[in-house]
């Protein structure tokens, strides 16, 4: 899931909450030192972040200053997609990701492309926070008639064919003929009848719903797509190993961060139109994803067997594997 960032938008990110722009290729910070009494050994962290529904408690806990609290100065560097920041944690530009996606990041840790850690979840699906929408006048009725229907995802073997395909299993349906369109396109295809349906996530999924008024023929959340986690704040090995008080100094302020997230909406409400292009009138209407607190091993465990179920990952693993837990 993406949503386009405006330079004027990044700046305003930058003034709300309070965080600092860095260019390409700058490094994280220059007290990467070790640190002394129990204060975190790395002070400034330069956080990779989507302009996504997703790391709302990251900028929830900037604006509070939990971040402050714990000694730590959190500074945001806009990406568009999380793994276009990989090699910028691998070369220690950055020191986490934020709304890193677990299916492009198990499957690059699987090529052996980087030894990631997940501090933290970010989000986990929701009711109908994606959908699978359709013209009016369509034939598409439910699941069932999505067999060789033409049905626009934004990526290609993501977390949006995977969760639908798992609902079509449970349902007894067969999967359509997948196509790679960009969200900010879909109401084009759709509209020209390039596509025949789209499976479209917030907040393009309010836009589209109001601008042709479509039908929901499948909510994304549904059984076993239901509280899927979708993204989490990524890092290193090697950046957990050397920075173990950073690491849970981090984890500390952000859980803080996702917990008013999740039981206050109008926060998160009056947070993203500062660090997205979600205007105040969609972040209204928007369905967001669940904020959880705690990185839950068993739901991670879970999306794991179905990516395996559908061939996405090859090897065994577990969430054991990937999730650190402070302290240890």
């Amino acid at each position: 899931m993406r949503i386009q960032l405006s330079p004027s938008v990044a700046k305003l990110a930058t003034i709300i909450t309070v965080t600092t722009l860095l260019a390409a290729g700058c490094g994280g910070s220059d007290d990467d030192g070790a640190g002394g009494g129990d204060g975190p050994e790395k002070k400034t962290l330069t956080v990779a972040g989507l302009p996504l529904a997703d790391v709302a408690g990251l900028h929830l806990a900037i604006e509070r200053k939990y971040f402050e609290k714990e000694g730590l100065t959190v500074r945001v560097q806009p990406v568009q997609q999380s793994v276009q920041a990989l090699p910028a944690l691998a070369k220690g530009q950055v020191d986490i990701i934020g709304g890193a996606n677990y299916v492009n990041f198990l499957q690059a840790r699987e090529k052996g492309t980087l030894a990631t850690r997940y501090l933290a979840e970010g989000a986990r699906n929701a009711p109908h926070m994606m959908d699978v929408l359709v013209p009016r006048d369509s034939d598409i009725k439910s699941a069932r008639d999505l067999k060789d229907q033409r049905v626009a995802v934004n990526i290609l073997n993501n977390i949006q064919s995977l969760t639908l395909n798992g609902i079509l299993r449970q349902e007894g349906a067969e999967r359509p003929d997948y196509r790679q369109v960009p969200f900010p396109q879909m109401a084009t295809v759709l509209e020209r009848g390039q596509v025949d349906a789209v499976h479209i996530a917030e907040p393009f999924r309010t836009a589209l719903k109001r601008k042709l008024k479509t039908r929901t023929v499948v909510d994304g959340d549904a059984t076993p797509a239901d509280g899927l986690p979708l993204s989490g704040y990524a890092t290193t090995k090697e950046f957990t190993e050397k920075y173990p008080k950073t690491a849970a100094a981090f984890v500390r302020a952000l859980r803080k961060g996702q917990a008013l997230a999740a039981k206050d909406r109008r926060a998160v409400e009056k947070a993203l139109p500062a660090y997205t292009e979600i205007k105040p009138d969609e972040a209204a209407a928007i369905k967001l994803p669940a904020y959880p607190e705690k990185a839950s091993a068993a739901e991670l465990d879970r999306l794991i067997e179905e990516m395996r179920r559908q061939g996405l990952l090859k090897k065994k693993l577990t969430a054991a594997d990937v999730l650190h837990e402070p302290g240890k």
